[in-house]
């Protein structure tokens, strides 16, 4: 018929494709392809014989140009900031243990200079009154004091000025533990636990006491001892920084701050008043007991950190 393909050729086609199908005309197995029959291939559409060779090249040449950050770049700079702000933060430090070690300094150089009635002139001062009552006349004018040393800070505090800050803060401490020293003294001397020694030696064990909340054992050696130690110094800071923390809501300006300043000095008198007395209690020497003992030594220049008006019986 005439348009058809004769068999023959028909035939041999097939036979050709499938010759070239199984390969016969590639290389040999285990022989790798000549440059002739890799040229001969035909390339990728949309690619060229070099792509595979130019793109790794050229990637390697950006990366070599523009290298990613990392911490071998910004490490200096890195390293610079968190040196500053260590130094900042060590300096800060340095600051408030200085100025906690001054606020420090200044108490003990008052606590002598505090002065003590004894027994006999608080009775004569409160007559007709047991131990418990004349306790309790003694916490309410130590409350009354330490209340307006705190509002007399909170007052000056209106307009709070950074460098007058830290000195109102240190006043109102220092104030505020020359008072709650003489109470605590006094208070040893209503329980009858006078420490022994002279002024310089009793300043110390009150002013142990007042770092530690806490009542002198006058009968247990240990306790006395350790009132006298090295330690105190420690105590006391630590004591302080607390005080110092307590006591900044007092520098709210506009009077707030006084009103605060009152409360809370109230309060932490009157807390220290309970724990001192609630050790006393335990070891208590009644009146009529007591030994006969001699005045108090007065110190020479009282301080002047005490408010006005403080040994007033009607106060």
């Amino acid at each position: 018929m005439a348009g058809d393909t004769p068999f023959r050729k028909r035939r041999l086609r097939r036979t050709k494709s499938s010759e070239a199908h199984q390969g016969g005309t590639g290389p040999a197995e285990g022989e790798s392809p000549t440059a002739e029959h890799q040229a001969a291939l035909p390339a990728s559409p949309g690619s060229t014989p070099d792509d595979e060779r130019g793109r790794p090249a050229s990637l390697e040449v950006a990366r070599a140009a523009d290298p990613p950050p990392g911490p071998e770049q910004d490490g200096p700079a890195r390293s610079g900031r968190l040196h500053k702000l260590k130094r900042g933060v060590r300096r800060s430090r340095e600051s408030a243990a200085a100025a906690v070690g001054m606020v420090a300094d200044r108490i003990i150089d008052t606590a002598p200079r505090v002065p003590v009635r004894d027994l006999a002139t608080l009775r004569r001062q409160f007559p007709g009154l047991g131990p418990e009552e004349l306790a309790d006349k003694l916490v309410a004018g130590a409350c009354n004091a330490t209340a307006t040393v705190g509002a007399g800070i909170g007052a000056a505090a209106m307009m709070p000025v950074p460098p007058a800050m830290l000195a109102e803060l240190a006043a109102e401490i220092t104030g505020v533990a020359a008072v709650e020293m003489k109470l605590v003294a006094e208070l040893h001397e209503v329980y009858g636990q006078r420490p022994p020694g002279n002024l310089g030696q009793r300043s110390t064990a009150y002013l142990t006491s007042w770092t530690e909340e806490r009542g002198i054992d006058v009968s247990r050696p240990t306790t006395l001892n350790a009132a006298l130690g090295g330690q105190m110094k420690r105590e006391l800071r630590q004591q302080i920084m607390k005080r110092t923390v307590r006591d900044l809501p007092n520098l709210i300006p506009f009077m707030i701050g006084a009103a605060v300043g009152a409360m809370m000095n109230r309060r932490d008198t009157r807390k220290l008043a309970d724990r001192v007395r609630s050790d006393l209690r335990r070891q208590q020497i009644p009146w009529d007991r007591l030994p006969e003992l001699p005045p108090l030594e007065q110190p020479a220049k009282p301080a002047k950190e005490l408010p006005d008006g403080l040994d007033d019986p009607g106060r």
